[in-house]
């Protein structure tokens, strides 16, 4: 979109269109998934994302170009198209700096500022470390507590206190398994109304 097309045009109007945008359709996430291979024993992945059903891609190529960063691939969980950004560098240098300028209007606002904690833990090392790794767990716990979870957050920090090895996810009526992943996501138009956790 042109910076001189007039007011509508403008990167500043633009710019307020995709935080609303991203208010109702937006998706901040932090996945957690047991990894052997590092000294924590779990790999920390953020990402921001946002679907759109085909026929209403352009919105998506839009932030692309917005954000200089993501990519835009088909969502097979509910056939639509999504874009995503993952990379911690881009999220960091580009998508908080946009949401603090431009807030969310909705409760989500709370789940972005536990977003960006997070990301700006995770890009002072704090997720290489147990202690870290439980200011994290602590942070995410309270986002969208109506959304996914593979595993409960309660039992999950009980085991980084612990410094014990993976944690099961109480499930299939009590049989207890490990899971690839532990997601909390601010589902499509969901907002969270618990307070922000205290660390």
């Amino acid at each position: 979109m042109r910076s001189d097309a007039g007011p509508l045009g403008s990167r500043e109007y633009l710019s307020a269109y995709i935080s609303g945008y991203a208010d109702g359709e937006g998706c901040f996430t932090v996945s957690i998934a047991p990894r052997a291979t590092l000294n924590v024993g779990w790999e920390v992945r953020p990402s921001f994302s946002v679907s759109q059903n085909r026929d209403r891609a352009e919105v998506l190529h839009a932030l692309q170009a917005h954000f200089e960063c993501g990519s835009i691939r088909p969502d097979r969980s509910d056939k639509t198209l999504k874009w995503e950004t993952r990379k911690l560098d881009e999220l960091v240098e580009r998508v908080l700096p946009h949401f603090i300028r431009f807030p969310l209007l909705s409760a989500k606002q709370r789940d972005f500022e536990r977003f960006a904690l997070v990301c700006r833990l995770m890009a002072d090392g704090e997720h290489r470390s147990r202690f870290g790794l439980i200011k994290i767990v602590s942070t995410v716990r309270g986002m969208n507590p109506d959304g996914r979870r593979r595993y409960n957050a309660d039992e999950l920090l009980v085991t980084l206190i612990k410094g014990e090895g993976i944690v099961c996810a109480s499930r299939n009526g009590g049989l207890t398994r490990s899971s690839d992943l532990h997601e909390w996501r601010n589902d499509l138009g969901a907002v969270s109304t618990r307070d922000p956790v205290k660390l």
